[in-house]
Order: structure tokens, then sequence, then C-alpha cells
């Protein structure tokens, strides 16, 4: 029997969320593949992580409280909370969804970190051990996610903005405290990435109401603006540090470590604007389907 035009369409809705979930999953391998198991990768990435001692101390002061509200008490709160609020609003399966996108990721994080993606030692001389991805990140981005997953669409440009300004400060604490290099941060927004998509391709498509606040189209395009903005300097940044990298072997001087450490700042601001831009943008475009389709099937049926 072949598919009718409501199915096609409802699968045609979660394209856009399917599609943002597979390219952070890729993007996940391919910053480890070139930040982890390659020599110039891991030169680059110390840069930046070497860079960050400089104004550690004063920087820690703002970077310290952030990161120590990250802890499973604060999560086990956010969750449950997020769920709770998805009953009141008589939407079980939100809960379901919320619980999948936290507990997904987080549990993704660690496997990832401890049992799939190890770490070569290429005589980097870093400190640190394997990291990536960054489990405090992936909980600041995933309870960040699940906010935007769970609140009412009026409130929905607001919980954007929330969500990119608690996972940004959270992933540049880490870089501060010298807890976590920038690869480590950018893999675990896009693990949280993948799993929201994973997440919001379970959404129904036919949902109340077709109307959205002006405000998300405008916070989506604002999100992809300040990605490009922030993008094409991190990746000036990073392009300058290979050249050193690979003319010089090692990053030495004050100004180029800085350089790379900004440059890693950079990235995981760009990255996490467009991650839940795409996250944003696909909620909306799943929901306007969805509603397109009622309206077709309503007028289908008055006639």
């Amino acid at each position: 029997m072949p598919p009718t035009r409501s199915s096609v369409s409802h699968r045609g809705s979660r394209v856009p969320a399917l599609v943002a979930s597979a390219v952070a999953a890729a993007g996940v391998l391919v910053v480890w593949r070139v930040f982890v198991t390659t020599r110039t990768g891991q030169l680059v990435d110390q840069a930046a992580f070497d860079g960050g001692a400089y104004g550690r101390t004063r920087l820690w002061r703002v970077a310290e409280p952030v990161l120590d509200v990250v802890s499973v008490p604060f999560v086990a709160v956010v969750v449950l909370a997020a769920m709770t609020l998805a009953v009141v609003r008589r939407r079980p399966l939100l809960a379901v969804q919320v619980a999948l996108l936290v507990g997904g990721a987080n549990l993704t994080t660690q496997v990832l970190k401890h049992v799939v993606l190890t770490r070569p030692d290429l005589d980097v001389g870093d400190r640190l051990s394997n990291a990536l991805p960054s489990g405090h990140a992936t909980v600041a981005a995933s309870v960040s996610a699940a906010l935007l997953l769970v609140v009412p669409r009026r409130f929905r440009p607001l919980a954007a903005v929330v969500a990119v300004g608690y996972t940004v400060a959270t992933g540049v604490s880490t870089l501060v405290g010298a807890w976590h290099r920038p690869s480590d941060v950018v893999a675990a927004v896009l693990v949280v990435a993948a799993w929201g998509g994973l997440a919001l391709a379970t959404r129904p498509t036919e949902v109340a109401g077709a109307d959205h606040p002006a405000g998300t189209h405008a916070v989506v395009v604002l999100l992809g603006l300040v990605a490009v903005a922030t993008g094409v300097p991190a990746a000036l940044a990073l392009r300058h540090t290979y050249v050193l990298v690979t003319e010089a072997g090692r990053v030495t001087e004050r100004a180029d470590l800085i350089t790379a450490y900004g440059g890693g700042a950079l990235a995981v601001v760009a990255v996490t604007c467009a991650a839940v831009g795409a996250l944003l943008w696909s909620m909306r475009a799943a929901e306007t389907r969805g509603a397109q389709l009622r309206g077709a099937e309503v007028t289908g049926a008055g006639r």
C-alpha cells in the first residue's frame, strides 16, 4: 500500500531535526579525528589550553561559581522540573523527550570519553588525560536544550538566548580553569545537538496552534549571525596557530598563545549559537509543517 499524503508529510517534518542530529554526530567524530588523533591537532589544541594561563587568576573568580553549579543534584532537579512542567502542560511525551535528551547526551559523553574515543600519546606534553567530550559542558548544554524543548512557544526566543549564555559561560569557564581544551567543549555541544535532534524527531507533528512569536525567527537569524561573526575569527586564529605549529613545531610566544586561546573560546561561542539556532529552527519547521498538514486535512474534510 503506497504511503498516504499525511504519512509523507509527517515524516517530512522530521527532516530538519534528523539532519541537524546527523551533522552534529559527524561533527563530534571530525573534532576527535582532527584534534585528538593527530599530533598537529593536539599541538593546536594545546596552544589554546596553554594560552588560558594568562589572566586566569582574575577570570577564575567569575568562572568558578559557574562551574560549581554543575552537579548530579543540579541535573536531577532541572530534569525533574522540566518533566513536571511537561506533565502540567499535558504533554507526557515531552517529559520522555527531556529524559531522553539529558540522559542520552550525558551517558554518551561518558561512554565516548572513557571507552570509545581514545587519546593517543603523540609526545605533545599535555597534562590532561582524555577529556573529549567535556562532561561539564554536556551537562550545561543538555539542561539548556531541555529548557528549550519544554517551555511554551512564546518563551522559546528567551529560552534560546538563556541556553546559549549558560552553555557558553560553562564551556569557557572550563577553559579558564584548565579543566578542558576547546575541542572537548565543542564536542560536548555537538553531542547534545545530536541528541536534541533525535528528541525533536519524536515530537508530534500536529500541535495546537500555528502561530510562532515574531522573536523566534529573529533569534534564529541573530544566532546565525553571531555564529558567523565568532566563527570567522575563530577559524583565522586556528589557521594562525596551525601555521605556527607546522613551521616551528610549538607555539611559545605569549601573543600567539592568547590568540589560540581566544580562538578556542570563540569557537565554543560559534558552535553553541549554531547548535541552539538549528534546534530552534527545527522545532519551528516541524510545528509549522504539522499545522499546515492539519489545515489541509481540515480543508479536505470540509469539501
